[in-house]
C-alpha cells in the first residue's frame, strides 16, 4: 500500500509493546540475562502435567468447550473464591489468560471516547488495551511518592467529573511496582468507584506473591470485577488460562462477555483448563512453596540496587517486581536499558512503557537463585559504572 493511511488510526495510536522490543533486545544480546519479562522460573506441577498426558489423544480436548469455561474447572474455582478470597457474590468466566480477561473487560464496560483511571506506575498491556479499543482519554493518577499506593485523593476529587470515569483499574500486588495495596485503601478505592458509578477493574494476578507476613485480600461488589491468572501461581505461561469474577448481581453481564468471548478465543484451550484443573488438585501450599524462595533473588537484586541510595528502590511487598527510580542526570531510560544489555548483558523494563521515566521494573521471578545471583551481579557492575563515568561504550 505504501501508506499507513489505510491503516486503522486506533491500531497506529496504540503504542508498540514494550515487551516485543524488549525481547528483540534480549535475543539480539549474545550471552543475555533477563530482569525483564514477569515470568517465573518454575513448570507446572509435575502431578499435574502427567495427568494432562493421558488426555492428550481424548476427543473431547480438540474440540470446543464452553465459552466460559469447562464445567469443572468453573465449579472449582467457585469454591475457591469463596474460600480464599471471600467473594460470595461473583460468578466465573475462564480466559486465555489475564490480559485477554483485561481486553474482554473492556470492550464490554468501555465505548469509544469513555474516560478511565489508571495509577502510575500502570501495567503497559492495560494501558494498550484502553487505547486500542478507542479510550482515548486515559487519566492517570499519581501513586504516594513514598509507597507507591494509588492516591485516593486524588481518585476522589476525579471521579466527581461529570460524566466521572467508566472504569478504574489497579493492579494488587502490583505490576510494575511490586507494592501490595492494603486493605483499607482498597476499600476506600471501592467505595469511591461505588459512590461516584464508576465500574473498578482489581487484577490478583499475583494473590499468592506476598512477602514478610502480608496477606492478599479482594473486595467485592456489584460495580466490582477482579482477574486473576494461572499463568505466574503455577508456571503456567505459555498455557494461557486466566479468569473473571464478575458480579452475579448484575443483569447482562455474562451476556456481553460472550459477545466478545466468542470472537477471540472462543473458549480457552481445553487441554490447558485441565491443566488449571489438576493444579488447583495439587494446591495452594505448592505455589506458596515456590514463592517463599523469590525473598532471596528479591534480596540479591536490592543488594545490588543499594549503591543507588536510600529511596531509590521500592515494590518487593508482592508480585515479582522491584521498582527503581534512576539518579535525575539519567532522564533516557530506554537508552540505559539498551546499554546494559549491550555492555552488562542485563535486560531490565524501562519506566518509561509504565508511564515513569527515570525508571525500570526490575522482574525477580524469572530465575533460580544461583542465576539471579549472576544477573544482580551484572547489574550492579552496571549500575557502579553508569553513575562513575556514565553510560561508556567499549
Amino acid at each position: 500500500m505504501g501508506s499507513y493511511g489505510k491503516l486503522a488510526r486506533r491500531a497506529l495510536e496504540t503504542e508498540s509493546p514494550v515487551m516485543v522490543q524488549i525481547q528483540e533486545l534480549y535475543r539480539a544480546t549474545k550471552d543475555a540475562v533477563s530482569l525483564a519479562q514477569g515470568v517465573v522460573y518454575w513448570q507446572p506441577p509435575k502431578q499435574a502435567l502427567n495427568k494432562v498426558k493421558e488426555l492428550v489423544c481424548e476427543p473431547s480436548i480438540s474440540r470446543y468447550g464452553a465459552d466460559e469455561g469447562i464445567p469443572e474447572l468453573r465449579d472449582a474455582l467457585m469454591k475457591k473464591l469463596q474460600t480464599e478470597n471471600q467473594l460470595n457474590k461473583s460468578k466465573i468466566m475462564v480466559t486465555a489468560g489475564a490480559n485477554q480477561a483485561f481486553v474482554n473487560l473492556v470492550l464490554a464496560l468501555c465505548d469509544a471516547g469513555d474516560s478511565v483511571v489508571m495509577f502510575a506506575p500502570y501495567y503497559f498491556n492495560a494501558y494498550m488495551s484502553f487505547q486500542m479499543t478507542g479510550v482515548s482519554n486515559i487519566l492517570v493518577g499519581p501513586g504516594d511518592p513514598k509507597t507507591l499506593y494509588p492516591d485516593a485523593d486524588w481518585l476522589e476529587q476525579t471521579l466527581k467529573t461529570n460524566p466521572p470515569p467508566k472504569v478504574v483499574t489497579v493492579v494488587n500486588p502490583g505490576n510494575p511496582s511490586g507494592t501490595y495495596v492494603p486493605e483499607p485503601l482498597l476499600k476506600r478505592i471501592s467505595d469511591l468507584c461505588r459512590e461516584a458509578g464508576s465500574w473498578l477493574i482489581v487484577d490478583n494476578t499475583y494473590e499468592y506473591f506476598m512477602y514478610d507476613g502480608r496477606k492478599h485480600s479482594c473486595v467485592e461488589g456489584d460495580h466490582i470485577v477482579n482477574l486473576f491468572s494461572f499463568s505466574k501461581a503455577f508456571g503456567m505461561m505459555g498455557w494461557r488460562v486466566g479468569y473473571i469474577a464478575y458480579p452475579a448481581g448484575v443483569d447482562g453481564f455474562l451476556d456481553q462477555l460472550l459477545k466478545v468471548q466468542d470472537n477471540i478465543p472462543i473458549c480457552a484451550s481445553i487441554i490447558s483448563q485441565h491443566l488449571a484443573l489438576y493444579s488447583m488438585d495439587v494446591g495452594t501450599d505448592w505455589v506458596k512453596d515456590q514463592v517463599k524462595d523469590l525473598v532471596k533473588n528479591r534480596d540479591l537484586i536490592k543488594e545490588a540496587l543499594s549503591l543507588l541510595g536510600e529511596g531509590a528502590v521500592k515494590g518487593g511487598e508482592g508480585a515479582i517486581y522491584l521498582w527503581v527510580k534512576l539518579p535525575d542526570q539519567f532522564k533516557d531510560d530506554f537508552a540505559i536499558v539498551r546499554w546494559l544489555a549491550r555492555r552488562h548483558k542485563v535486560v531490565l523494563i524501562p519506566g518509561s512503557a509504565c508511564g515513569c521515566p527515570g525508571h525500570f521494573r526490575i522482574s525477580f521471578g524469572g530465575m533460580p537463585e544461583a542465576e539471579t545471583a549472576v544477573a544482580a551481579e551484572r547489574l550492579r557492575k552496571g549500575l557502579e559504572e553508569l553513575l562513575k563515568d556514565g553510560m561508556m561504550e567499549e
